[in-house]
């Protein structure tokens, strides 16, 4: 019998892992849909330009939902809602429909990683919050690895609306799990209105919140710039084997999943040292890109480099999602985290087309370096808004102590 945080796990992980898998279940088909609706492939490009879109538009009204009803009857129906969505896709009758449903499955995708951390953050013990951490993020990440290759292996048997359909109507018992076990979920919300709590200006204003999400999405942009560019990147400017850059891609995102991992592990055991773990691990991999872009490499090398990389920037993802939480007012986990984490997407969004703009001005190299310099810029952002936040809690200690020494 798994204990009851065993179960939050599971039920969360579940849950991000095919929040993840949809975002990336549609470019495998978009041979199929070119040849079915005869669109071109900016129209194509239109359906996950739009479901990421609304993913990180949502991710902040939600936010403030779920610090004021709570997280599990919005994580549940908003599942459904998202399932239903990409199974629907499949009988598609004009390229159109999909964009619309595209977009509804978006904005449901949105409730995630807020429903997600204000429901992990009110269940798991604080001693074990990196070990929760680590495993949603990981989740995602391995939703994110097997979609591509799923969806094309069930096109190429089923045909593409049957493959749609299945991966669709697979999310409904995840939802079902979810609302079976609901009573075992528990958030920061005390449900109805309450007075306080942060809102939409304040959050928006908050200069603590604000350089977090500038850490998130400058983080996500040297993401999305390495998973876009870093196989055209090792075969037309490295001269490496096209199965050779893709293999150092893949190399990449297993280690950057393994370190999620180990992330969870430094949290445990290290939690007064997050920040100066992030810091290192972050310029870590920033100098590994850097390396990358400056010397001549061979497979194996290109291999190593990428992978202990990935290691280095998967480690910090955990702490990073610690020191947010810590920087949080419990009862604003959904606002903060659906504010800062829609970051996430909106800068993996950003970075693939100024990119494709210097590869197409020979500037395979300067991609990395880039990437390196986002890189090091979100550390500059943590550390400020670890300043910030220090700087705040001090403030509203000393505003207590003044206020109890008036009376």
């Amino acid at each position: 019998m798994l204990s009851r945080e065993a179960r939050v796990n599971l039920l969360i992980g579940t849950g991000h892992f095919l929040s993840h898998f949809y975002q990336l279940c549609l470019p495998p088909l978009f041979i199929a849909w070119q040849q079915q609706f005869d669109v071109s492939f900016a129209e194509l490009g239109l359906a996950p330009v739009v479901l990421s879109t609304m993913a990180a538009l949502m991710q902040t009204p939600y936010g403030f939902a779920i610090d004021r009803f709570g997280a599990r009857w919005l994580l549940i129906v908003n599942t459904v809602v998202m399932s239903l969505t990409i199974a629907l896709m499949g009988f598609a009758t004009a390229y159109w429909q999909i964009v619309v449903l595209a977009t509804v499955s978006g904005a449901a995708n949105a409730v995630f990683h807020p429903a997600d951390y204000s429901i992990l953050t009110g269940s798991i013990a604080k001693e074990r919050m990196g070990r929760a951490f680590s495993i949603h993020t990981f989740t995602g990440n391995v939703g994110m690895a097997l979609a591509p290759p799923l969806v094309t292996v069930l096109t190429l048997v089923l045909g593409w609306r049957v493959a749609l359909l299945v991966i669709g109507l697979a999310g409904l018992p995840v939802a079902a799990a979810i609302l079976w076990q609901s009573s075992i979920l528990h958030d920061h919300s005390r449900g109805g209105k309450k007075e306080g709590g942060m809102t939409v200006r304040g959050l928006l204003l908050d200069r603590t919140l604000l350089l977090f999400f500038l850490f998130y999405l400058l983080g996500a942009m040297a993401s999305g710039g390495v998973q876009a560019w870093l196989i055209t990147i090792l075969h037309n400017v490295k001269g490496l084997d096209i199965a050779v850059a893709s293999s150092t891609l893949t190399a990449y995102m297993v280690g950057t999943g393994a370190g999620v991992l180990v992330g969870g592990w430094t949290v445990e055991n290290y939690r007064s040292k997050v920040g100066i773990a992030v810091a290192s691990l972050t310029a870590f991999s920033a100098v590994l890109m850097l390396v990358l872009a400056m010397i001549p490499v061979t497979g194996a090398i290109a291999m190593g480099l990428m992978f202990a990389s990935g290691v280095a920037l998967g480690a910090s993802r955990t702490p990073r999602d610690i020191m947010l939480t810590d920087a949080a007012p419990p009862s604003d986990i959904g606002k903060v985290f659906g504010f800062v984490s829609s970051g996430l997407p909106l800068g993996a969004a950003l970075t693939p087309v100024p990119f494709g703009y210097l590869m197409d001005h020979g500037g395979g190299n300067w991609v990395l370096i880039a990437i390196a310099a986002l890189l090091a810029a979100s550390i500059l952002c943590m550390g400020t808004a670890r300043t910030s936040a220090k700087a705040a809690a001090q403030m509203a200690v000393d505003s207590q102590t003044n206020g109890s020494r008036a009376q």
